[in-house]
């Protein structure tokens, strides 16, 4: 699970077959707006919720509920089922993403990285809701595997908790991600990432 991360700076995304994002952003927590790619607009970065808003939803509050979604239960939860029927596929980039650690006993943060400072690609589903005024909404979540046993992932959390991690994408499979045209095809890609070419740190806030 992912509820704080650093997108991928712009610095970094120059280096990918994109025009760079035409807004800011900073350290992400859910409702906070970051960089996508989505399969609507596979061209450029969006500006997206961190947290998917439903068009049903009333209120954009609800993105601090739906910043992650279990991949499995994708057609059944209402949050979501609409999005991933719809084949609505984005990539989020993060440089570090931010998990809890409790082999000290108490909850630690950590980093997650690439030893190559590349950004990482998460997969996720998006969102977009037109709103009265003629605005345009983008929103997405980030997609959860279980990751009981993996070797790094299976580190953070809770002890006792399942371990879920986000799916991070080989820099290959990017284009088949954004290009599946099944759920299956789709399913197909949602793997936990090789611990190789991932570090980890204790990334501790200062209250810690």
């Amino acid at each position: 699970m992912c509820a704080n991360f650093i997108p991928a700076t712009p610095q970094q995304l120059a280096a990918l077959p994109l025009p760079p994002p035409d807004f800011s952003y900073g350290e992400a927590y859910p409702g906070s707006v970051v960089p996508v790619v989505t399969n609507f607009a596979p061209r450029i970065w969006v500006p997206a919720c961190f947290g998917l808003i439903p068009a049903w939803a009333r209120d954009a509050k609800i993105a601090r509920s739906t910043y992650n979604a279990r991949s499995e239960t994708l057609a059944e939860r209402p949050s979501f089922r609409n999005a991933w029927a719809r084949g609505q596929l984005c990539i989020i980039p993060a440089d570090v993403l931010y998990e809890p650690c409790y082999e000290t006993a108490r909850a630690v943060r950590w980093q997650i990285r690439r030893q190559d400072a590349r950004p990482m690609g998460i997969a996720g589903l998006w969102e977009r809701v037109l709103q009265p005024d003629g605005q345009v909404v983008w929103s997405m979540t980030m997609l959860t595997v279980n990751a009981d046993g993996h070797a790094l992932f299976g580190r953070f959390h809770k002890p006792g908790d399942e371990k879920r991690a986000v799916v991070i994408l080989p820099d290959g499979v990017w284009g088949a991600w954004l290009g599946a045209r099944s759920e299956k095809e789709a399913w197909s890609l949602l793997t936990l990432a090789e611990p190789g070419g991932l570090i980890v740190a204790p990334a501790p806030r200062e209250d810690q």
